[in-house]
């Protein structure tokens, strides 16, 4: 999945000289918590809803006016994405440098922004969860054709597979998580323990070596 299928295109921008409190007020018009800030046509800074409250608190050792101008509280420089960058990489990005947003940039214009939220929702949609399904947790010796005899197996049964995450374990153990097209986990579980797999979730049908 790349940035380009998560980001909300064409958002919001404001100009460096606009008021903290008329910043503020756009935010909470718009319901967002996140505003490029934009001079000359090029990307100069962002600014949060948390920067502009911690700006001009009266708990701030030196708090702003709120008549002062967006340009000196935002942030600057930024980090950006690229539409065709995958989500992956703005996730790790993101969580590096603890930030809640990127703009997204291309050609050096600003077209969209990627936000946690935005990744998240991501996430849902990777996992299949949208779709009627059943999911299972399965651990595999982590070799060359496992993941295929697991496939198999639910082919001979009809079962589509609607999802697949996978992460590693210790061991030289692999750990899939599986959203298939069937809410009869049940027998599919036992199914999956009869040929040998080591299923882990649903719980009551785990059989983990």
């Amino acid at each position: 999945m790349l940035i380009r299928e998560v980001m909300k295109s064409d958002p919001v921008w404001i100009s460096p000289s606009i008021k903290l409190s008329d910043a503020y007020k756009l935010m909470i018009e718009k319901s967002i918590r996140h505003i490029p800030v934009v001079d000359n046509e090029k990307l100069a800074g962002v600014v949060t809803d948390r920067d502009l409250r911690l700006a001009t608190s009266t708990l701030s050792e030196h708090p702003f006016d709120p008549e002062a101008a967006v340009g000196e509280v935002m942030s600057h420089p930024v980090k950006t994405a690229h539409p065709n960058d995958p989500v992956e990489l703005a996730t790790q990005t993101m969580r590096e440098l603890k930030i809640g947003c990127l703009p997204v940039i291309e050609d050096m214009k600003l077209v969209g922004i990627v936000t946690v939220t935005d990744l998240l929702d991501a996430l849902l949609l990777l996992t299949g969860i949208h779709q009627p399904s059943g999911r299972l947790d399965i651990r595999l010796p982590n070799r060359p054709g496992e993941l295929a005899r697991l496939a198999a197996l639910l082919a001979e049964r009809k079962i589509n597979i609607h999802s697949i995450l996978s992460y590693p374990e210790s061991d030289n153990k692999m750990r899939l998580v599986l959203r298939v097209g069937s809410i009869e986990i049940k027998s599919i579980a036992q199914a999956l323990c009869n040929a040998g797999f080591q299923v882990i979730w649903p719980i009551h049908i785990a059989c983990v070596k």
